[in-house]
């Protein structure tokens, strides 16, 4: 079995402190897609539909991707498996991450996603790195629908009651008859029967209490929401500092 290279630990990985990095190498190789869906259901997904955590360079989180657009980039070359076991980043090409795909199907096949191809199984990775890129994502998350639910995970943000998002609005906690706007610190999750209890006031003026201060998140929420998951737990570590910038559709 052949191995790209190995850290020996967290503590070598390259851990930039200065935020600027060098000239962009070339066009971003990942395309802009999404993270997941509201409606993707983590413990029914196929291995080519599993969510793949894409580094740059620098070992910065950029975005997120299917493992089918994962296994694209590693088939070409333009990037490389990071494997995280007992806290060594381990590094892998595509030939190797094959090769210890067939050791990991004996061992410990339980702990993967798998890929089934004509002549193997290959285990879907959990991170990447982009070898010729190292641009960041800019530094916002947009600012809808889907990503507001996210945040609030569906919980009224006045009752404290968690609904289906069909059953929840949007309120502009400083109404806009009173000179509110539409800003991630303005704007909550409510279940109609408080929508409708507020009406045009303010919380105050309602008598009503907010759960908590409404703000911007520092990462895309849907992310969020999925790294309770035992099969993304590798993702936080690099996720800590990362911005989101992904539209979800």
């Amino acid at each position: 079995m052949s191995r790209k290279r190995a850290t020996s630990s967290r503590n070598s990985k390259p851990e930039p402190t200065e935020p600027a990095i060098g000239t962009p190498t070339g066009p971003d190789p990942v395309g802009d897609v999404p993270a997941f869906g509201a409606g993707s259901s983590v413990a029914a997904i196929s291995g080519l539909d599993c969510k793949v955590l894409v580094l740059n360079k620098l070992y910065l989180a950029v975005r997120v991707v299917s493992a089918k657009r994962a296994f694209g980039l590693l088939a070409r070359d333009l990037a490389e498996v990071i494997h995280i076991d007992d806290g060594q980043y381990l590094n892998y090409d595509f030939e190797s991450w094959a090769e210890v795909s067939q050791i990991a199907a004996e061992v410990e096949r339980e702990r993967h996603d798998w890929v089934k191809t004509v002549r193997m199984d290959i285990a879907v990775p959990r991170i990447i790195r982009l070898l010729g890129y190292d641009r960041l994502p800019e530094q916002r998350v947009k600012l809808n629908r889907r990503n507001l639910f996210a945040r609030d995970r569906n919980r009224c943000q006045y009752c404290g009651h968690h609904f289906p998002t069909s059953e929840l609005s949007i309120d502009h906690v400083h109404p806009r008859s009173q000179g509110g706007g539409d800003s991630w610190e303005n704007l909550v999750c409510a279940c109609i029967r408080c929508n409708a209890k507020k009406g045009g006031r303010t919380p105050a003026q309602a008598n009503m209490t907010l759960v908590k201060k409404p703000a911007m998140p520092r990462r895309n929420p849907m992310i969020s929401v999925r790294l309770g998951h035992d099969r993304y737990a590798s993702w936080k570590q690099f996720l800590d500092n990362a911005y989101w910038s992904v539209e979800l559709r």
